[in-house]
């Protein structure tokens, strides 16, 4: 099996308490279930709703206000933001509007209807998406379009060990809905293929990653 993301040859290995197969790129690091447990959007509706995400949470807040401290500080000029998958509520948008930034706010299977084709941001933010994705290389090329030049992509998803014993007894591929996993060494590799430079991370969960400019990538 190749890597869904360099398409360099995978290892696999073998779950003992779940019966999953996972496939682990050396090169990039990134790991990915066997495709049979890959989940559709009303089986993925079906566990989001058991989510207690409210937007009267101040719990809820502050595990935004996290994200947006790690982001916002190394921003320019940013005006317009997209939130990418922003499950039910519209609570990372409003904090954002807050911050000066105007965002838009879309999810596949909530919101479906709040994307516009043909704008482009200066900030996409996307946080618990890429552990859902089916095909993460074509969802980060399309946000990474989407971008102005010099525009920024910020990403939480955490990062897995790195170590299959580790791995397996890691919390978050216990989730159903968690089908692929990164590291910030799949992001920088993600970027390099999408002209794109991943600059800041928080070696834990978080990647903020700024497209380049023409003139930029003209130089390559």
């Amino acid at each position: 099996m190749n890597c869904h993301i360099c398409n360099k040859t995978t290892v696999s290995f073998f779950h003992e308490k779940t019966n999953i197969i996972y496939f682990h790129c050396l090169a990039c690091e990134f790991i990915f279930k066997s495709i049979e447990h890959y989940q559709d959007f009303s089986s993925q509706k079906e566990r989001y709703n058991l989510h207690q995400n409210n937007e009267d949470s101040e719990g809820y807040r502050v595990y935004f206000q996290r994200f947006l401290d790690f982001t916002l500080p190394s921003l320019v000029d940013v005006k317009t933001a997209l939130d990418f998958g922003c499950g039910r509520t519209s609570l990372l948008a409003s904090m954002l509007e807050k911050n000066g930034i105007s965002c838009d706010y879309y999810d596949p299977i909530y919101h479906p209807s709040h994307l516009d084709e043909n704008k482009k941001y200066s900030l996409i933010v996307s946080t618990e998406v890429f552990e859902h994705l089916h095909k993460p290389i074509e969802v980060f090329a399309y946000l990474i379009d989407k971008l102005e030049e010099g525009g920024y992509l910020a990403i939480q998803t955490e990062f897995h060990p790195n170590n299959i014993e580790d791995f397996k007894k890691w919390y978050y591929h216990k989730d159903p809905t968690h089908i692929v996993f990164f590291t910030k060494k799949s992001f920088q590799i993600l970027a390099s293929l999408n002209v794109a430079t991943l600059l800041i991370d928080n070696g834990k969960n978080m990647v903020l990653i700024q497209k380049k400019t023409k003139k930029e990538y003209s130089l390559l």
